[in-house]
């Protein structure tokens, strides 16, 4: 280490008395400009210096792409240490299977050791062909003999050190900016990690390059003045110029210590592990690579090298269980990650696929992946027989001078592609609204040399041309969807998207697609596709049926959605018709498949957890059940969770979920009597708990302000909808009553609500309610507020329907008996009332006012109320009954249908004859309280 270092030292010499003296001379003197600018120079000799070879890259960086190749093919190493999270190594075998850009993924939703609020955590690392990385892979997986090490922290770790920092600086630059686009959002809020972090930490000296290049952006100051300088370099100019980079950004860094901590630990980590994989294997240093970003490279902790200090403890992981797997990837996506230019990657992909035509350098790829080309078996064979130990590297030569003395080369103007270009932005334009011409084309071309020369450009970059065409093109408004500068970036190379194979799917989203084969489609494919299910003519769709209906339970909305058929407790549908987007929404699926190995298994997961959330509440528990019933057709976790509703409900203590519970209860009571011999245990048990829960709560809920009028109502329907079964288990009415009696609202809708509660029990008539109803009328204090009265008779249909004609009746009264003046004011205030309380209830008021008034504007002058035509029948009152037996008549007349039930029972006798009396009403003369009971029923309705 010491002769080489010393080799270094001398081969550097002149760049570091040139670079001091420079600093004395503009600095006047010694001082702290000198510093950095010989500790750049330390940082370059250090690196280059070290035995195991160090190759500094940036994130999706052509040049960086292309200098690896070559550098691969040249010195055949065989280990690759490779700066990517240690755990992820397991998915690399499996990019074969994918369309590039895809992203590595790990996933925990369920946590153990990091704050609650954190979950679900996720990483990702997104992979393109035009990235060092991906050519790294390529190599070490396609070449045997070849070990693949990834060195860089677990994803556990990541969450570990950044538990050190503010959450909100946890992501990477930009990662918090809102996408503009769907393919901008494919990596949801997963945390991004990257090979080559490479961009200014110190705001000034950002602005300070953007503006001396002539730039708008960094992205395109880093193409025109390193992506294109760079392009064409040998490989220890390569290595320098990266090396000098990553140590101008370390030293001009704005010293925030906890990102610094971060970083040096990553890289005592990282050193660490090689010194450990190379004592353990016994590589030759030689044969090595170590493959990083170069602000790592620059790096001056003490654990650097292969003899650094091993004085670096790397700490447990936590007990959080961490899943794998890969997820489609886009440029945008990557883009939006990382805080990058739109379309800038997108560049870089056209930059790589032209520097690659340029040089004739052959490119690493996957062997079987997808878009990728064929390798000729001459050249890999060649490739392989070349191999041989690589041999000791030479002192490294100074390129570094040369490179910062010599002027920069100019590449000509290329006036074939700059007029392509220009032809094409014009034809896409038309395609999309604008109305460009022949020359516009010719604007565009002449503008874009015009920018390239005012920023002492030979030859007009993509940036260039872009800014060109947004100048001559676009005028004053955007006729289309897209906008001329986002059809410059889908002529560049667009956004690509990523797909990930069948192969490389998790088991539950492979099952997904095996279950939904007999459809047809190519569930693959991005964008929407129908499906038309036939179930009636082919059973075998029914299955399919089933995951559709759980996808759209699962998954994202637009996944899966219905477009004709429905799932209801108790129903089926026989044809249905589906739109379905799963290669849209592959990422979603995918992370499915970390929750368990079938949909079924997820569902359930989900339910469960749910329900016994800790501030889950008897609706949502119930709505848990109505779904495994529904979904999953499991009697066993239906019956589980009702259970748990049931404890749910005996601990809450406010009435806020009491209309989702009455909704929810009521389906699954109609639902279980039709197709079950007995209602389950827990239903019996919930309506009798419930019975007696609501009965106390009920007082309460009347003299609460912050109890709704609809509350108030539902927990009303409860009570009166399953007093029957309540009953029937052992509860006491009397609780009810009590309950009712103790009750003394102050507002006017739960005023009305108690009175309809009291006509439904008996303890107030049909005229009693007319009476008040007629006394609020009468009373100009009180009329202002009848609008509320009126809301809180609306909201009594819920639990007691049979006030939906006294309803009308009062509604026809007041518009009959109030004046104009009065009425007008109150208009408003009772139609947002209405709407705001009781739309869902409007619908059996309006066929009630249809019964009742006349169908025809002629009959309408001769129409008398129902109210009006007699007296009033009062619910107690008895009826005499008429002499002659007018009660068998219709049995008389019709014997049949008596004769046959006889029959039916075994019984025998003759009619009498039709003057005999009343003799066929004896026992109802004998036993009159159930007749008197039902008159009193009918009598309310």
């Amino acid at each position: 280490m010491t002769g080489a270092v010393g080799t270094t030292e001398g081969t550097f010499s002149a760049l570091r008395t040139q670079l001091g003296g420079a600093a004395e001379t503009f600095a006047d003197g010694p001082g702290s400009l000198a510093d950095i600018l010989r500790g750049i120079v330390d940082d370059v000799d250090r690196a280059a210096a070290e035995p195991l070879e160090i190759f500094p890259v940036c994130h999706h960086s052509p040049a960086s792409a292309l200098a690896m190749a070559r550098r691969l093919r040249e010195k055949q190493p065989k280990v690759v240490f490779l700066e990517l999270c240690e755990d992820m190594a397991p998915l690399l075998t499996e990019l074969r299977n994918c369309r590039l850009p895809v992203a590595l993924q790990a996933f925990a939703g369920e946590i153990d050791g990091f704050p609650a609020e954190w979950a679900p955590l996720s990483v990702v690392a997104p992979i393109t062909e035009a990235s060092a990385e991906y050519q790294a892979i390529s190599y070490a997986l396609d070449t045997p003999g070849v070990e693949l090490v990834l060195v860089d922290r677990s994803t556990d770790h990541v969450f570990q050190w950044d538990a050190r920092r503010a959450p909100e600086a946890a992501g990477e630059d930009g990662a918090d900016a809102p996408p503009a686009e769907e393919e901008a959002a494919l990596h949801g809020d997963a945390v991004g990690v990257k090979i080559g972090d490479l961009r200014p930490r110190f705001a000034e000296l950002e602005e300070h390059l953007l503006r001396h290049g002539r730039v708008r952006h960094w992205s395109e100051w880093w193409h025109q003045y390193v992506e294109l300088p760079l392009g064409g370099a040998d490989h220890d100019t390569y290595r320098q110029v990266m090396f000098l980079i990553g140590s101008l950004f370390r030293r001009l860094a704005p010293g925030d210590p906890d990102r610094v901590g971060v970083d040096e630990d990553r890289e005592r980590y990282m050193w660490t592990r090689m010194r450990e994989h190379l004592a353990a294997g016994g590589a030759d240093p030689g044969d090595c690579l170590y493959v990083c970003g170069a602000f790592h490279a620059a790096s001056r902790v003490e654990e650097f090298g292969l003899h650094g200090s091993d004085t670096f403890d790397i700490s447990p992981r936590t007990a959080t269980k961490w899943q794998h797997g890969l997820i489609p990837s886009s440029h945008a996506a990557i883009e939006a990650q990382f805080g990058l230019t739109a379309g800038s990657v997108s560049i870089a992909a056209t930059l790589w696929a032209k520097n690659l035509k340029r040089t004739r350098v052959e490119p690493y790829r996957l062997a079987g992946q997808a878009g990728a080309r064929k390798a000729k078996p001459g050249k890999r064979a060649a490739a392989q027989a070349a191999r041989r130990p690589a041999a000791a590297p030479a002192p490294a030569e100074d390129r570094l001078t040369g490179f910062l003395e010599q002027p920069p080369e100019l590449d000509r103007l290329d006036e074939a592609e700059l007029l392509g270009w220009s032809v094409e932005i014009v034809r896409a334009a038309r395609r999309n609204g604008y109305l460009a011409s022949t020359a516009d084309a010719i604007a565009v071309f002449e503008t874009s040399i015009l920018l390239a020369g005012m920023r002492d450009r030979a030859r007009p970059t993509p940036y260039d041309f872009q800014d060109a065409a947004v100048t001559c093109i676009e005028k004053e408004s955007v006729p289309g969807r897209r906008d001329v500068r986002r059809l410059v970036e889908i002529m560049m190379g667009g956004d690509r998207i990523g797909q990930v194979g069948y192969d490389a799917l998790p088991p539950l989203a492979r099952d997904v697609h095996d279950r939904l084969a007999p459809l047809g489609l190519k569930l693959q494919q991005r964008g929407v596709q129908r499906a038309l299910l036939d179930i009636a003519s082919r059973p075998e769709l029914a299955r399919c049926s089933d995951v559709l209906w759980m996808l759209r339970r699962l998954m994202p909305h637009g996944t899966a959605r219905p477009i004709m058929g429905e799932r209801k407790l108790g129903e089926r549908s026989i044809q249905e018709s589906w739109d379905l987007a799963l290669g849209t929404h592959q990422r979603a699926l995918i992370e499915l498949g970390y929750e368990g190995v079938s949909i079924e298994q997820v569902l359930e997961q989900r339910l469960r957890r749910a329900a016994y959330a800790p501030r889950a509440t008897a609706a949502v528990v119930l709505e848990a059940v109505e779904d495994a019933t529904l979904y999953l057709g499991s009697r066993r976790l239906a019956d589980e969770l009702g259970v748990r509703a049931l404890e749910v409900l005996s601990a809450e203590r406010s009435v806020d979920g009491a209309p989702e519970v009455l909704r929810r209860v009521r389906r699954l009571l109609a639902h279980y009597r039709t197709s079950e011999p007995v209602l389950p245990g827990w239903i019996e048990s919930f309506a009798k708990a419930g019975y007696a829960h609501y009965c106390t709560l009920l007082p309460m809920a009347f003299t609460d302000d912050d109890a709704t009028p609809r509350q108030v109502a539902a927990m009303l329907g409860f009570l009166f909808s399953m007093e029957g079964l309540a009953l029937s288990l052992g509860c006491d009415r009397h609780q009810l009553e009590l309950a009712v009696a103790q009750s003394h609202p102050e507002g006017p809708e739960k005023t009305a609500l108690l009175w309809a509660a009291r006509s439904h029990l008996g303890g107030l008539s049909l005229d009693g309610l007319r009476e008040k109803w007629d006394a609020l009328l009468a009373d100009p204090l009180v009329v202002p507020s009848c609008p509320r009265y009126l809301s809180g008779f609306v909201h009594a249909l819920e639990p007691v329907p049979a006030l939906t004609g006294f309803v009308v009746e009062a509604v026809s009264n007041a518009f009959a008996r109030l004046p104009d003046p009065v009425l007008l004011p109150w208009l408003p205030t009772l139609i947002t009332s209405l709407r705001a309380n009781g739309a869902e209830l409007a619908a059996p008021l309006i066929r009630e006012a249809g019964r009742t008034f006349p169908g025809r504007l002629a009959e309408l002058d001769a129409w008398v109320p129902p109210w009006q035509a007699g007296p009033a029948v009062s619910p107690g009152a008895r009826q005499p009954r008429t002499e002659g037996g007018r009660g068998a008549a219709l049995l008389a007349a019709h014997p049949a249908t008596c004769d046959a039930v006889a029959a039916l029972l075994g019984c025998e006798g003759e009619w009498a004859a039709a003057g005999a009396g009343g003799a066929g009403a004896v026992l109802l003369d004998r036993h009159p309280v159930t007749a008197q009971a039902l008159e009193v029923l009918l009598a309310g309705v």
